[in-house]
This record gives structure tokens, sequence and C-alpha cells, in this order.
């Protein structure tokens, strides 16, 4: 990830441009995580902030003076170590902090002087920004970028007294908390910015960064938070109309509708009511034009909120509250808007959820859901008139192009589907008949459109997804789509094969890619049967590789335990064995096939889901792929190859000269924890992903893409089926001795359950290759006969099947 330093010239070319060091001012929570972000791809950055103006009470037990080094910097020191600490991390690994360098802005502004970027992430104020600019100015080296990391001043107002080379290389790039997490990245140009800039802008973030890149207009709030907001002020009025509760709000406003768990309220208790309050009175000010500009009022329920200072999370206290009830038991409260007393939360139910629950498909989810004719349907149908009413106003105001307000939303405020995406699940033209019929109107492109025999913003023409544009009056490509594959682009074309779980597809250049399809992609029969007969078609027919990915929220989330766990109960241990068999033989498939095999995990990636990785001739990974090996929590040990794979890997890494009996441990532990890579790059860490081997690519829409490549390399550079192997060290006695006391120290200490200490013996078992007197040379088969013998013998155990029966029913594990 890191690249040779820009030269200092103000007319660089966008793909000649490096950056090597980045500055960040201003480290409250968006500058310090920012900041953790770029040391994530292996930048070096400089971390400022102002000095303290007194000294609190330890420094003065100290000693120290206001001229002491520590004191000066401890506004930025605090700030950063506690973004380093707080959850989920900012880092995708501890070690990535060590490239932060703090300082503050008295003593430490030379630091500048060899930054390619310079971020200003302070205070939002004009005023205060414009100072920090003049210092930057003093320092910075020509050519290098500057940019602000504003939420909604206008950007142009932001260079005023700079020089020529600032504000040629000057722009907004706003980001969105957390900025690990949040994928959007709005770009923001003045109008004396050099448009080669930008072009790099879009281009770094999207393949540096991971960002969903949107190009803005500099007005108010941009594009994200103006239509954000908005649809925030839009259910606030409508919740008052109705007389709905916070609860009924959030359950219409969350995952039933491809919103957020956070929904509505629970996001402005994040966010914070005067956050909120604060870009909504901006729009309010700076859009005297705006048609719905009294929606961005704000209600007297909140205003009254914030003079009682109850702003959400950051002061203990919102929409929603934490205490602990008479038993000292963690509860949450729900402000009740008529008392303005907080009271038990409560459940509600609305008919229209109960009949769409079932109803896995999102778009088809959200018909039902409007058309079922309850009071939840009456506000969601109210809600999203307003809405689209709303964005069809701001096109072209805001953008010319509706496509990048929907990829706002979806990468800024965590929807699944855009407002003009959701607007076409539900019919376009039926969306305005009921408008019209509720008073409320489009804007006229929209009538236009729909007079024109247009019948959806978005449609796919050979794989190709384009979108309406109101200007040309045609659909037209997505610009920089053809870099991304989206399986869902070829829903229109006949899948090369397909079952109840899986479907292969044929994503060009010779190159096939299998989707998993169950409820979280679990992985049992159907999908055995997917991988197997994608492999068999691209051996027979000619394809160059196979690669084993998708687009849903998770790659993987294991084996299906519903399944496992009926067999058990009913003692079917002959039907367990074929089935671990057939696991066990399916991931030896895709080791062992005359054709390369990618996978490109993403999200949950967890024990089937890893063992499928595990055996790929290569790993394409997003940096946001959490990994693991999790079985044990089931009250089992991996046994799809996953335990073999391991004790393979140490031994690997013993004839490269490692010491082998620590790599073992530690694998083990990884194991009998249940342990869970929180990034690829901690993944790389512990194993799982093979440095040299395995890559990992930031920006998670582009693994399938990047995993087709990494077939055509394979296949060009003449890939070979590799042998089995029966060579594998298994140390036997010589570690097994010292494993087993040490996992018996650990449940005496009381850190493991007598059955966790059962489970974590049976996989010293495996990954010691056995009770063998004398370190020995052992195949892949004896290693997964041994898997597969302790997996059926620890579905023997009661406490086992309790362990699963609990993850069925509650969704955690059971530690018994």
């Amino acid at each position: 990830m890191e690249a040779v330093a820009a030269k200092p010239t103000p007319t660089k070319k966008a793909s000649s441009r490096k950056i090597k060091k980045v500055a960040v001012l201003g480290s409250g929570v968006m500058g310090s995580r920012i900041a953790c972000h770029f040391a994530n791809i292996g930048l070096d950055v400089v971390l400022l902030d102002i000095v303290p103006r007194e000294l609190n009470e330890k420094e003065k037990a100290k000693g120290l003076t206001l001229e002491s080094p520590h004191v000066r910097n401890r506004i930025v020191n605090d700030a950063l170590t506690f973004a380093v600490k707080s959850n989920p991390s900012p880092l995708y690994r501890k070690g990535a902090a060590s490239h932060i360098k703090t300082g503050n802005f008295d003593d430490n502004m030379n630091l500048l002087s060899d930054c390619d970027w310079i971020i200003e992430a302070v205070i939002e104020r004009l005023d205060i920004k414009q100072i920090v600019f003049g210092n930057v100015e003093k320092y910075r080296k020509q050519g290098s970028l500057i940019t602000s990391n504003t939420s909604g001043i206008p950007i142009h107002q932001l260079t005023e007294g700079r020089s020529e080379d600032f504000k040629k290389h000057f722009c907004g790039t706003h980001f969105f908390n957390p900025p690990r997490y949040l994928k959007l990245l709005e770009i923001i140009p003045s109008p004396e910015t050099d448009p080669e800039v930008v072009d790099f802008f879009m281009n770094y973030g999207d393949l540096f960064l991971g960002k969903t890149m949107v190009l803005c207009k500099d007005t108010p709030a941009f594009i994200a938070n103006r239509i954000g907001v908005f649809s925030i002020q839009a259910i606030f009025h409508v919740m008052q109309e109705m007389g709905f509760t916070i609860e009924e709000v959030d359950s219409l406003t969350g995952p039933v509708t491809g919103r957020p768990k956070s929904a509505t309220f629970r996001t402005s208790d994040v966010v914070g009511l005067d956050t909120l309050a604060k870009v909504a009175k901006g729009v309010y000010d700076n859009c005297p034009d705006d048609e719905a500009r009294d929606m961005f009022n704000i209600p007297d329920y909140v205003n009254k909120m914030l003079e009682n200072g109850w702003l959400g999370d950051k002061t203990k206290g919102g929409f929603y509250k934490k205490s602990r009830n008479a038993e000292g038991k963690r509860v949450i409260q729900t402000l009740d808007l008529n008392t303005f007393e907080y009271r038990a939360k409560q459940k509600p139910k609305f008919a229209c959820i109960g009949a769409a629950k079932p109803v896995e498909d999102l778009k088809k989810r959200l018909v039902v859901l409007h058309k079922h004719g309850d009071k939840g349907s009456e506000f969601l149908n109210k809600v999203s008139h307003l809405l689209c009413e709303y964005v069809s106003n701001r096109i072209p105001e805001i953008s010319e192009e509706i496509y990048k307000v929907d990829d706002a939303m979806r990468a800024g405020f965590g929807w699944e589907l855009g407002p003009f995406e959701y607007w076409d699940a539900l019919g376009v033209a039926k969306v305005v008949e009921d408008m019209e019929a509720a008073g409320k109107k489009p804007a006229q492109w929209v009538y236009d459109m729909i007079a024109a025999g247009v019948t959806s913003f978005y449609k796919v023409e050979a794989g190709v997804r384009k979108v309406y544009d109101p200007s040309s009056k045609t659909h037209v490509a997505i610009p920089g789509a053809e870099s991304f594959i989206k399986l869902d682009n070829y829903r229109d074309q006949k899948p090369v094969w397909s079952n109840s779980g899986a479907t292969l597809h044929d994503i060009g250049d010779g190159v096939l890619c299998l989707e998993f399809h169950t409820k979280m992609n679990a992985i049992g029969s159907e999908i055995l049967q997917g991988i197997n007969k994608s492999i068999d078609i691209a051996e027979q027919d000619g394809w160059k590789g196979l690669v084993i990915g998708n687009d849903a929220a998770n790659f993987s989330a294991g084996a299906n335990l519903a399944m496992i766990f009926m067999l058990a109960v009913e003692q079917e241990m002959d039907e367990l064995d074929f089935a671990v068999r057939q696991f066990q033989r399916t991931t030896g498939r895709i080791r062992y096939s005359s054709i390369p095999v990618v996978s490109a995990p993403h999200g949950l990636t967890l024990g089937g889901g890893c063992e499928v990785c595990l055996h790929s001739d290569k790993v394409v990974a997003a940096a946001e792929t959490y990994i693991g090996l999790v079985e044990v929590g089931a009250g089992v040990i991996p046994a799809g190859g996953g335990t073999k794979e391991l004790a393979l890997r140490a031994s690997d890494a013993y004839y490269q000269g490692d010491v082998q009996i620590p790599l073992l441990q530690n694998n083990l532990m990884n194991i009998a924890t249940a342990k869970v890579a929180t990034s690829a790059h901690e993944a790389m860490e512990l194993g799982l992903l093979r440095k040299g081997v395995d890559r990992i690519v930031v920006n998670g829409d582009r693994v399938i893409a990047e995993a087709k490549k990494a077939v055509l390399e394979l296949d060009a550079a003449g890939y070979t089926m590799p042998s089995p192997r029966e060579d594998i060290l298994a140390l036997g006695r010589a570690a097994l001795g010292s494993f087993y006391v040490g996992i018996s120290a650990l449940h005496t200490a009381g850190y493991a359950t007598g059955h966790d200490e059962v489970i974590a013996k049976k996989v010293a078992d495996v990954i010691c290759g056995g009770d063998l007197s004398v370190p020995s040379k052992v195949s892949e088969q004896y290693l997964l006969d041994l898997e597969r013998k302790a997996f059926l013998e620890l579905l023997l155990q009661r406490k086992s099947l309790e362990r699963i029966q609990s993850i069925l029913t509650t969704g955690k594990p059971l530690r018994n």
C-alpha cells in the first residue's frame, strides 16, 4: 500500500501522484479515527492538536508545567489512546498505531513540510478553520494536497486569502464516522480545485481507503447529510402526527426495511442530537428556496431534549438510556415523549411486519410492508412519499446523477437500498399514483420519465447496470462500474448451473463464480453439491478457474448446525459420519482440482466458511473480513479440514525454519477459544491467511473482481494441480503432554469450563497427530480421520448438544 512520495509540482497527473505521509489536524472523534484508518493501510501519519491551557490534577501532582512535553501533547495523546482502545476498533491490527506520530499546533507544524496530504478536522467553525489553513500555508510543500473534513461549511469559503497553489490542491473530503466502517467519502471541490486533484481523490479513496466515492456539489450538507437528515426529520414529524412511540418507529425503520439495526432513534443517539440539530439548522438557514425547508425545523420534543442536555450516547441518555434494574442487571429504557420520563422498553407489534418478516428478499418484503394496510404501512407510506418527493426535487440541485444519491445513502447511512432504489422496488408509477392521492408530487422529470414509457430508475442490460439520466432522458451505464463485479447484474442471464443454495455464474473471460445464497450462507448439502459441481463443470468444459464469492453481507456464517443437531439428537452416527466425510472431500476437492480456485471472503467467514478459504489456492479477502474456526462454541472441533490445515501450516513453517511447538500452541489456542480475526490483516497474523500468497483488498466491493484477476493470473502462469500431502510433521507425545497440562491449568484457574477442557484436548489430539510415540510424518488423510473421529465423539456428549441447541435457539453459545 505504501508508495513513493509525490514530487513538489502543482501540475501532477492523478495517475502519477503518490501518497506516503499524511497529516491530520485535529484529534477529536473524527480526526483520531481518520488518522487510524490511514495507518491501517501502512502510511506514516502525523496527528496534531492544540496545546492544553491548564494542567490537570495528575500533572500538578507530578510537578509538571505547561512547558512539559508530556503536557503539551496531552490532548492529542489522550485522544489517540481513547480511539485505539475504543470498540469497535478503528485499527485493522493494534500494531498499526505505530505509524502515527503525535504533536501539537504550536511546536510541530514543521512536520507538515514533507506530508503529501494534509487533512483538517478541527471544530466546525469557519474562523478557526481559516486560522489553521493560514498556518498550514506556512509549512506545506508546493503541490501537497489539503482537504477539510467539514460536514457543512461551504468549501469555497475555506480558502479565502489562500495562495493559488493552495486553492488548486484544496477540496472537501467528508468522511463518515467511524471512518473504518462507514464506506462513504464525499469529495467536494471548489471552483479553483484542479480537476486532476479531484480525479486523484476519486481513485485513491476507492483503491486505497476502501471507500464508496461520491463527487458532490458544494451545496449545504452535500448529499448524504442533506438527504439523511431530511429523512430523520420527516420521520420525527410523521411520528408526531401519528402519535407513534419511539419503539414503534424503530421497529419500522430498521432491518425490516433495509435500514441499520440502530434504525432512527438509536442512530440519532449515536450521532448526537446536537449534531443532528446543527446539520438541520444549517440546511434551514442556507437553503431558503428549499420547498421542504420547514421539515428541517426541529420538533418541540427534540428542542426540549436539547435544553435538558439529553444528547444521546455522549450524555448517557437520549431517546434511549442504559440503566440497571433492582437486580443490578443492565436494561435499556426508552423516553416517553408524552411524559418526558424514561420507562421500560416496549415491544411493538405491527401486522405488516408480521406478514413481511418471512420474506427474505428485501425488495419483495418492502412491497408487503407498504401494501398491508395497517398503521405501520400508513406510516411507511407517509415517510416514503415525503422522501421520494424530496429526493426527486434535489435533482439536479445537489447532483446531476441519481445514482450518487443512492450511493451516498447506502455507504454513509447504511441503507441497503438508496431512495431511488427503494422507489424502484415499490414501482415508480405506483408510488407516484399513491403520492398524488396523498397530496404529494414528485419533480416534473419523474413525470416525463413515466410518460416516455420508462418504468424504473435502474435496469440491467447484458450484465451492465444502467441508471436513468434525467438530462438525456435515457438509461446510461454507471461510470466506473466496469471495475466491479456485482452478481446482481447477472440475474437476467441464465446461470451456468444452480440449485436451491448456490448459483454458478459466468463472470467473463473464462472464469466462473459460485455464489452461496442460503440463510447467512450457512454451508449444507446444497452448497457442498454446488462446490463439487462447479469444479466438475470448470474442469470438463475448459473454464480457466473458479471464484467462490458473493455479494451478501457475509461470506458464510459456517455449517448448517440445524442439520447436524437433528442427526446428532437422533443418533444417526452413520449419516453424520457421511456428512463430515462429504465436507472433507469437498474442501479437498477445492485444494486438489485441475483448475485454480480462489475464494473472496468478506464479513463473517466462520467455521466451514473459513475452511473453504483455508483450502483455496488463493484467498482475496476484503479488509473487513471476520474469519475464524469457531466450532468449539458449538461443542465440536473444526472437521472440514480446518484443524488438519493448521497442523499442516505449522509443519510447513517448521520446514522453513520456524519453531513448530509455539506455532501449534497458537493454532490450538485460536481453535480452542474460537478466536475470530477482527480484520483480514489480523487473520494474516493468526495464520488463517498466508503471507505472500493471499492478498487483502481494502474496498470490499472489489473482492470478486480482484479474485477473478487472481484466477486469470494463476491460469496464465500454468496452474497445475498439487499433490496430496504425505509429509506433515506430527509431533505426537512430544507436544501433546505439555498441551494437556496447559489446557488443564486453564480449567483449574477458571478460564475454561470442564467441557472446554474436553474439547480443547480433542483439538490437541488432532493438531499433534494423536498419540505418536515420536514425531512422525503423516498424511493429510491421517489427520482428517482423527479430525472426523473427534468431531463424532463430541456429538455423543450431552454438553455439546446443549451448546448447539443454545446457538440455534438464542443465537449465542452456551458456556457449560
